[in-house]
C-alpha cells in the first residue's frame, strides 16, 4: 500500500474521513511554505498536497490565483517544489503533487516522476490530464510506485467514472461542482450523489474538493466522503495574515478546526 492508502484507511479504521490539505510552493515563500503546509498536517491533516505553481492555471479561482502568481513573481521551480515536496514528507505526513501537465511535460514525464519519488513524494494529482493522454505518465509512475489521481466531476458519465477511476490509484478526486476553485457557502448539493456514483464503480477511496471552508462544512462532506480536500481556504488564511507567523498560525486553526470537523461527521454512508 502506499502512504496515501496507509493514511485513508488509517482514517477510515478511526471510521472518519481523511483530511487532505492544499497549499501552492513558495507562496508565502519557499520557506514559508514548507512551514505552513507542517504546520497544517500537525494539526490534524492525514495528506498534504502541494501546488506546483502554473502560469496558467484555469482550474484555479482569485486566491489560489493570486498566491501563484505571488510565487512565481517570487521566482519558484520546479526544484524548489521537490524541496518542498522533501521537506514536507520528512515530517512524516503523505505529499502528493498538484499540477497542470505541462510543467512535467517540459521537465520530462520520467524525470519527474523519479526525482519525486527521490523527494519522498507519493503522486500526482493531474487537473487537466485525461486517461487516454496520460501513458507516458501511467508507465512512470507505474515505474517509480507513484499514486496517481486523475478528476471526476458532475459532468461526468458513469461510463467515464469507470475509465478515470480505472487509470487511478491511491484515491480518485471528486470536484463537488462544475467551475474554478474557492470557498463557498454552502457544499454543492451534486457533491454526494457524485461520491456515490464514483463508489459504486471503484473500491478506491473517494477525496471530495472544490468549496469547503469551515469545519461544519468539512463535517458535511466527511458524512458522504471519504476524504474532505480543502485548498482555497487554508490560502486565504496565509493571503490575508499580516506576518508569515500569524500566517501559520492561522492556517493550524483552521486545520484543526476542520480535523474536529471530519471527526464530527463519523459513522457515515461511508
Amino acid at each position: 500500500m502506499s502512504a496515501v492508502s496507509v493514511a485513508f484507511s488509517k482514517a477510515a479504521a478511526e471510521d472518519r474521513a481523511a483530511l487532505v490539505g492544499y497549499l501552492p510552493a513558495g507562496f508565502p515563500s519557499v520557506p514559508g511554505a514548507i512551514d505552513a503546509a507542517r504546520a497544517i498536517a500537525r494539526a490534524g491533516a492525514d495528506i498534504i498536497e502541494i501546488g506546483l505553481p502554473y502560469t496558467d492555471p484555469l482550474m484555479d479561482g482569485p486566491v489560489i490565483q493570486e498566491a501563484v502568481h505571488r510565487a512565481l513573481t517570487g521566482g519558484v521551480h520546479v526544484k524548489d517544489v521537490l524541496a518542498t515536496v522533501e521537506a514536507v514528507a520528512g515530517s512524516g505526513v503523505p505529499v502528493l503533487v498538484m499540477t497542470y501537465w505541462n510543467p512535467v511535460e517540459q521537465y520530462g514525464t520520467a524525470a519527474f516522476a523519479r526525482d519525486l519519488a527521490a523527494a519522498g513524494g507519493s503522486g500526482l494529482i493531474t487537473p487537466d490530464l485525461s486517461p487516454e493522454e496520460g501513458g507516458h505518465w501511467l508507465e512512470a509512475a507505474q515505474a517509480c510506485d507513484l499514486d496517481r489521481v486523475f478528476l471526476v466531476a458532475p459532468s461526468s458519465t458513469d461510463e467515464r467514472i469507470s475509465v478515470i477511476t480505472a487509470a487511478c490509484r491511491g484515491f480518485v478526486y471528486a470536484a463537488s461542482l462544475m467551475g474554478i476553485t474557492g470557498a463557498r457557502e454552502s457544499v454543492s448539493s451534486q457533491a454526494a450523489g457524485l461520491a456515490a456514483r464514483v463508489r459504486a464503480r471503484t473500491s478506491l477511496p473517494v477525496g471530495v474538493g472544490l468549496g469547503v471552508r469551515d469545519g461544519t462544512q468539512a463535517a458535511q462532506v466527511a458524512e458522504f466522503a471519504d476524504g474532505v480536500i480543502v485548498g482555497s481556504a487554508f490560502v486565504q488564511r496565509l493571503l490575508a495574515a499580516p506576518t508569515p507567523a500569524a500566517g501559520i498560525a492561522a492556517v493550524g486553526d483552521l486545520a484543526a478546526e476542520l480535523a474536529a470537523g471530519v471527526r464530527q461527521g463519523a459513522g457515515s454512508t461511508r
